[in-house]
């Protein structure tokens, strides 16, 4: 019943920002690690960015500088900022959460997907 839910993109001007939000919505126990991913028409999933749930960021080198990736524990909201935006940004970027689960007495690891949001800039 773990939902997690995208928002924010859209068509941008090279050099202009973006701010995506991911909203996880459901019964979660506990929200660890939270990032942001891109797949670019015919090519794999890649990693964007990672943020644990104490804060420590971790970003993709192509992204370093530009993109900044925050969370709201309370909120359960993890953002990504994206300024000075590429041509080569243009993909579609998933919301990616690592989080517990509770069923009966036990308590799983899962990992969940957003349905992805499309970021395009142009030139």
């Amino acid at each position: 019943q773990v939902q997690l839910v995208e928002s924010g993109g859209g068509l941008v001007q090279a050099g202009g920002s973006l701010r995506l939000s991911c909203a996880a919505n459901g019964s979660i126990f506990s929200l660890n690690d939270m990032g942001w991913y891109r797949q670019f028409p015919g090519k794999q999933r890649e990693l964007v960015a990672t943020i644990t749930s104490g804060g420590s960021t971790n970003y993709a080198d192509s992204v370093k500088g530009r993109f900044t990736i925050s969370r709201d524990n309370a909120k359960k909201l993890v953002y990504l900022q994206m300024n000075s935006l590429k041509p080569d940004d243009t993909a579609i970027y998933y919301c990616n959460a690592r989080y517990w689960v509770v069923a009966g007495t036990k308590v799983y690891d899962q990992i969940g997907w957003g349905q992805g949001t499309q970021v395009t800039v142009s030139s």
